[in-house]
């Protein structure tokens, strides 16, 4: 009778059985495919080289970017500063409910290929449910990428008439170098450039509560809430009213979607890389979203008290359609009350936003396109691992997203990367409502399996939220080009740009399920996760994390 799995070595020993047994009967990966790895000294799995600061800090990174420093001007000027601070508080608690139910899920089996929502909507859901939120995802993740790259390069046109193209050059090259290190190394440059942007945020919020009170030097008495009272705190939208200030609040709900485009799935995605997921993960999904809510609400309280939403700097900005630092409202603001230097070192952080934010939605996008490859649903090359775990293959092909930037450098193409780019915003509000979907079988299957008490994080009550988001996102994404259907705002491209991702997902759900002839949703009783639970609990007990002795240790567990 064998002894006990008591020691590191013997638990390896059964981690590495219950390994084989679960990758035959899972099919995660042929046993050609593990065959190969061995012989090429690789693992079949990615490295795990985040640690929890790393974690919480790119998905901070990846959120904080052009959506909150320049997009929130855009929403200021159309819907008005009651509407804009409205649709943060709703868009912020609702991606706050995803990331719990996302979390949930990716913390009971954090493994590679495992750790996102198309791996989960294949597993809970069906396949061709799981193909359609994978292609969907991977497009969103890879069109982000470009589209920060290019707000790099135009960022820089506040200081520079240089052709866009070198700086599309520099900050694209080195955004593709930096996810072809080692995950370590991207974690550390990600963990430093986040720093920089969250100092910057908290710096702005501050400098914002100066000039709330009449502290700036051009400032002569209090100012308040004056822009709230005149102008107003609602811009009417189409049309007269209180129809006209409710359709500017629905609008702005909208526009704060790309804010948070793609943030839990950023996350999800650290799962399969992270030290010690099932400590670190919780942590991560609980404080990153409690820290996104203070930057980007706080954030544009202070856009609404600094900046009217008339302001004629920001109403040419906008219409003469720049993305640099000349079109953000904190700079304008900042201008406004005479302060000389500062716009030039908020436009410098802006620019290391749209920097990290474009280099974590290439990390993401490369690792959702491993994820499907590991499950069948993309070429098997893209599994491939180089001796770090980095999926090299599936890196170079995300990286060729990035020179889709380029189309910039001339004004027909820049239009027609713009239609492109805007689609991004809807493919996350479907990423979102399909995260509830999965988050309902989830626990449908689990309470069927009996496996309740062996979920590690979970929020009270989160099943009836998820209804709620799944519909709220389901309404969004319908609805999101509403304005196109008044007649003085009928546009073709649009209506296109508005409505032509439904028409993608539906077309990728349609065409895989009549290929593989699978219209339902799985049978409770046929996910087999046990053994990659038995799997992940093993590799849990291997861990030992030491207590923090000193004060400085304990602060520093507690801020991470």
């Amino acid at each position: 009778m064998s002894q006990p799995v008591t020691t590191t070595l013997s638990i390896s020993s059964f981690v590495s059985k219950r390994r084989e047994e679960a990758l035959k009967k899972d099919h995660i990966i042929s046993i050609e495919q593990v065959a190969d790895d061995s012989l090429s000294g690789q693992d079949p799995e990615v490295v795990r080289g985040l640690k929890a600061r790393h974690i919480q800090l790119i998905a901070l990174g990846g959120a904080i970017g052009t959506g909150l420093f320049i997009g929130s001007g855009s929403a200021l000027s159309t819907c008005g500063p009651a509407p804009l601070l409205t649709s943060y508080l709703v868009m912020a608690t609702c991606v706050w409910l995803v990331m719990n139910q996302l979390g949930e899920m990716v913390i009971f089996l954090p493994l590679s290929g495992e750790a996102s929502t198309y791996s989960l909507a294949k597993k809970y859901l069906n396949r061709p449910l799981g193909f359609t939120v994978g292609w969907n995802l991977f497009y969103a993740h890879a069109m982000v990428a470009p589209s920060e790259v290019t707000a790099c390069a135009l960022i820089m046109s506040y200081w520079t008439d240089a052709n866009s193209a070198i700086f599309i050059s520099v900050f694209g090259i080195t955004t593709i170098i930096i996810n072809f290190l080692p995950v370590r190394y991207f974690g550390e440059s990600e963990f430093c450039v986040a720093i920089i942007k969250i100092l910057c945020i908290t710096g702005l919020i501050i400098l914002g509560v100066v000039i709330f009170f009449g502290g700036a030097p051009d400032q002569h008495g209090v100012l308040g809430f004056h822009y709230w009272k005149h102008p107003g705190a609602f811009v009417e939208y189409l049309v007269p009213g209180n129809t006209g200030r409710f359709l500017a609040t629905w609008t702005a709900i909208v526009k704060s979607g790309f804010a948070f485009v793609l943030t839990p799935e950023v996350l999800a995605s650290c799962a399969a890389e992270a030290q010690n997921p099932r400590r670190s993960m919780p942590k991560a999904f609980s404080r990153v979203v409690y820290r996104l809510i203070f930057f980007y609400v706080f954030g544009v309280l202070i856009v609404g008290i600094i900046v009217a939403s008339n302001n004629k700097r920001l109403m040419n900005a906008i219409a003469a359609g720049e993305s640099s630092g000349a079109a953000s409202p904190f700079v304008i603001g900042i201008q406004e009350v005479g302060i000389k230097v500062l716009p030039h070192i908020i436009n410098a952080c802006i620019l290391t936003s749209a920097y990290s934010a474009g280099t974590s939605q290439l990390y993401a996008a490369s690792r959702s396109l491993h994820s499907m490859a590991l499950n069948g649903d993309a070429p098997k090359f893209f599994a491939t691992l180089n001796r770090w775990g980095i999926p090299y293959f599936s890196v170079a092909i995300s990286s060729l997203f990035v020179f889709l930037a380029y189309l910039n450098c001339s004004q027909s193409s820049s239009t027609v990367f713009n239609w492109l780019s805007n689609i991004v915003s809807i493919s996350g509000f479907i990423s979102w409502m399909f995260v509830a979907m999965c988050y309902l079988r989830f626990r449908t299957i689990i309470d069927h399996q009996g496996l309740n008490e062996r979920v590690p994080y979970r929020f009270p009550g989160m099943k009836y939220f998820a209804y709620f988001t799944g519909s709220f996102f389901g309404i969004l994404a319908v609805t999101n080009g509403f304005y196109v259907f008044f007649p003085q705002n009928w546009s073709t491209s649009n209506f296109f740009a508005a409505y032509i991702t439904i028409l993608f997902v539906a077309s990728l759900y349609i065409g895989s399920s009549a290929y593989y002839r699978v219209w339902r949703f799985v049978d409770p009783s046929d996910v087999n996760i046990s053994e990659q639970l038995l799997r992940v609990e093993a590799e849990e007990r291997e861990v030992t994390v030491p207590a923090p002795t000193t004060i400085l240790e304990k602060a520093w567990q507690y801020a991470f």
